[in-house]
């Protein structure tokens, strides 16, 4: 009998309707291995993953939890040097990619069958029952409980409070109280749903305790302490070159888990700042702009913490500068619209704009020296700012350093018949002449930490400028493109 392509195709298609309703019909529990492989079994499984290569009680910790008995995983980046005799049924995931290791090895998640997982750190012990007694806290907390945590070690865990603004780049720790944590501070075991920790972007990112905090927050899940602690071992002293080796190495992981999260400033519960952006010696956090709309804008965020900092220290000493010289200058612009509405620079600003006397261009060294150039060298001054002529027009820009391009605009204004105006447009709404009597006199107004010059009458000015309501209706550079009201 002959077969024509569309019996085997229909038969084909039987064959596998069939296979799909034994699979349904056999169910999670009993399906076989090819049908349906078993996930989410029940019981925790202990992953280590915050140790040092050198000088570790990998070996001790493993052993300790192999015997309760539970699954053991140790995940790092390639199996630790000097190597480890881990005892029988733990299992080393190595994680970074090779091209000679099959692919399920770089991905830890195919590894964990059980429901639950626990993070463990370096040199901690099993406790019989508490592994479960955190399993039951979590299945059994009131809301959004995703995060149960427990000491390591005679020391409490002290009880953080925990809030990210991400549209300003910023982690704020704080003092928190008891039952309402959103993150800790020491040694911690911390359990999680197996599925809840895979479906992060970030989990398994050291250091693992920051990275879970942070990223819990962004989703708004809750943390439960539980008080009771897991006995820590009794280890030899860290040597002084391994304690080094060991806060670089954390310093180096902190950095690069912030840059991954988006975070640039990270404020500690003490006061203290860490700061993850640019620098004098960096390129800014942000690129070329189009359309008067940063790239940042369009991700939903406002400018970088690090980048309002530099321009703040760029305007105070370009003012001073200027001042010194005797250089008659003004707030201009959206500069001038931050500090009516804010006294500071406007959240979202990425430049600050000065309106200078053209004829007083002259009295300062550094602007003298770039107008000199043309356009074609600039200017380095004793603090690191560079002075230069624009290459758009007739203005000058003063750059946080050779490096970071961050800058301050300073737009030469003449009087004619009692207008203000001047020789380059860039098209603007704003960009417009105005009589010079806003100017007639100027006034000291606060701005970005500092006292700077402005028209006299900085409303009317800005009105005239931005139109009605400018002030108290803020608005993105270019709605157009970019809407406050969207975000």
């Amino acid at each position: 009998m002959r077969v024509t392509p569309c019996q085997a195709a229909l038969a084909g298609a039987i064959g596998l309707n069939l296979l799909l309703l034994f699979c349904a019909w056999r169910g999670p529990g009993g399906s076989p291995p090819s049908c349906r492989p078993p996930r989410a079994v029940p019981g925790v499984t202990v992953l280590l993953r915050d140790f040092e290569d050198f000088e570790n009680d990998l070996a001790g910790t493993a052993r300790s939890f192999a015997s309760l008995p539970v699954p053991v995983l140790v995940a790092a980046e390639t199996a630790p040097y000097p190597p480890v005799p881990f005892p029988a049924g733990v299992t080393l995931l190595p994680l970074r990619p090779s091209a000679d290791r099959p692919p399920p090895l770089a991905h830890p998640e195919l590894h964990v069958r059980t429901r639950h997982v626990a993070l463990v750190p370096d040199g901690t012990r099993a406790a019989p029952g508490l592994l479960e007694r955190m399993r039951d806290a979590l299945e059994g907390g009131k809301g959004d409980v995703r995060l149960v945590v427990a000491p390591v070690g005679p020391v409490p865990l002290r009880c953080l409070d925990l809030r990210l603004e991400p549209r300003e780049w910023t982690v704020q720790y704080g003092t928190g109280i008891p039952g309402t944590c959103r993150a800790v501070e020491g040694p911690a075991v911390l359990l999680l749903r197996t599925r809840d920790l895979f479906a992060l972007p970030f989990p398994l990112t050291r250091p693992v305790p920051t990275a879970l905090f942070i990223q819990a927050a962004f989703r708004g899940w809750e943390l439960r302490v539980i008080p009771v602690a897991f006995p820590v071992a009794r280890r030899s002293p860290v040597s002084p070159h391994g304690y080094w080796k060991s806060q670089n190495l954390a310093e180096t992981r902190r950095r690069r888990l912030m840059r991954e999260l988006g975070i640039k400033r990270e404020v500690l519960a003490d006061g203290r700042e860490r700061w993850y952006g640019c620098s004098k010696e960096t390129a800014r956090c942000f690129g070329t702009i189009h359309a008067r709309t940063p790239q940042y804008l369009l991700a939903g965020r406002w400018t970088p913490p690090c980048c309002l900092k530099a321009l703040r220290e760029t305007a105070r000493h370009v003012t001073g500068v200027l001042e010194a010289a005797g250089i008659r200058y003004w707030l201009e612009g959206g500069s001038l619209l931050g500090a009516a509405r804010l006294g500071d620079i406007i959240p979202w600003d990425y430049d600050v704009d000065l309106g200078i006397y053209r004829d007083d261009v002259g009295k300062c060294r550094w602007l003298a020296a770039a107008a000199a150039a043309g356009g074609g060298e600039a200017v380095e001054d004793p603090e690191g700012f560079v002075w230069e002529k624009a290459a758009e027009g007739d203005f000058y820009r003063v750059h946080y350093s050779r490096s970071n391009r961050l800058h301050v605009d300073l737009w030469p204004f003449y009087p004619r018949g009692g207008v203000m105006t001047k020789d380059t447009w860039l098209g603007h709404p704003q960009d417009v002449e105005f009589p010079e009597s806003f100017l007639l006199p100027r006034v000291p107004l606060p701005f970005a930490g500092f006292m700077a010059m402005a028209p006299n009458d900085p409303r009317r000015f800005l009105e005239l400028k931005f139109g009605p309501g400018a002030i108290e209706n803020p608005e993105y550079p270019n709605p157009a493109v970019k809407r406050l009201g969207q975000d």
